[in-house]
């Protein structure tokens, strides 16, 4: 009598392949990259996904939106990944000769402790309490100076590719913009030139970043059924390749609110950059420290049941000369002191028989 053998088999595991410039998350074994911003990097999870696409919804004015732009670039050049960077408002070559430089950690690091004579400046009951660290601490991804400008000779160790419209007739095709049917198209060929999906055997594996500033801005047409269509082609080739593709958005711009709404859900990770200039925050006590808040409208479920959960959605961005950093929005304690104060004297006012705006009492 032949014994039949049992038709269980110990799975193996897949091996993560080595790349510069990225680590398996902790969660799910999923290979991730960083942003260009460390503490962004730590609130969606230890990084960006590869094979994702990560929205940004810009600011009204741009500027910081362009800045985390510059950040995602810079990063891709100092981990030497291949980079295609698409642009129709600024030039693509501009954009790159302007990216920022590199800070060394030790030279970041400088200043960031405080003697005895700086303990004694604080107030005295606040010195036994314990410290609240608003910013996380993460050794993964860099910070840049964007006082300074990255070397050339760094950037001519990568492969840049760049895209943009100007010898593309805008016109509509069979319903279909010419714009993004061109440009999903290069990205077609550069995945496939570089051998960057999932079964192709290259002698070393490299992942290619694409970044793509202000699109659906009005310089791509008024239409955001194409750029909706557009998001859902992107992202279903993107799953089965190395890439990743960041790209910002004006959804300010977008009359209906539904459209924006259905470009976050066709997106792995979609936040928000809400600045103060312009508006009464700027001036506002409470946001002193900060230069605009920081949403979180969605994270990616990849490999697992449920997305990373950060300490806090309450957030805030703050622009400093050698970092771009994201914290955990507080109320600073003298605000606080000062409206329990007030709460305080209030109260003591109404608790008495007479009238408060009156100095004699009434019986």
């Amino acid at each position: 009598m032949s014994s039949s053998g049992s038709s269980f088999r110990k799975r193996v595991g897949t091996r993560v392949p080595f790349i510069l410039g990225t680590k398996p998350s902790i969660q799910n074994a999923q290979l991730l990259t960083s942003t260009g911003v460390p503490s962004l990097d730590t609130f969606i999870g230890g990084g960006i996904p590869i094979g994702t696409l990560f929205l940004i919804e810009e600011d009204v004015y741009g500027n910081f939106a362009k800045l985390l732009f510059k950040y995602y670039l810079a990063e891709g050049v100092i981990s030497q990944h291949d980079l295609h960077v698409v642009s129709q408002d600024v030039d693509p070559v501009q954009m790159i000769e302007d990216l920022p430089k590199p800070i060394e950690k030790a030279n970041l690091k400088e200043g960031s402790h405080f003697g005895p004579k700086d303990q004694m400046n604080i107030a005295w009951r606040y010195q036994n309490l314990p410290s609240v660290q608003t910013e996380p601490d993460t050794d993964f991804g860099h910070h840049y100076d964007i006082t300074q400008k990255m070397d050339p000779a760094q950037m001519q160790k990568v492969n840049i590719t760049y895209w943009n419209a100007d010898e593309i007739d805008g016109t509509h095709l069979n319903g279909n913009n010419a714009y993004y049917e061109e440009l999903l198209e290069s990205i077609k060929q550069r995945i496939k030139n570089g051998q960057f999906y999932s079964e192709d055997s290259p002698k070393k594996r490299n992942v290619l970043r694409i970044g793509v500033q202000s699109l659906g801005s009005l310089l791509w047409g008024r239409d955001s059924t194409n750029l909706i269509l557009f998001l859902y082609k992107l992202r279903s080739l993107l799953q089965s390749s190395y890439c990743i593709c960041l790209l910002t958005i004006p959804t300010h711009l977008i009359k209906k609110i539904s459209d924006v709404h259905r470009c976050q859900h066709l997106c792995d990770t979609a936040v928000k950059l809400e600045s103060f200039a312009g508006s009464d925050r700027e001036t506002n006590p409470i946001f002193k420290d900060y230069h605009g808040l920081f949403y979180i409208n969605k994270l990616p479920a990849i490999n697992s049941l449920c997305s990373h959960v950060p300490g806090s959605f309450d957030l805030a961005f703050k622009l400093r000369r050698k970092r771009f950093s994201i914290e955990m929005l507080h109320l600073p304690p003298e605000l606080q002191e000062t409206t329990q104060r007030e709460q305080d004297d209030f109260g003591s006012v109404m608790l008495g028989c007479s009238n408060p705006r009156s100095k004699t009492l009434d019986f």
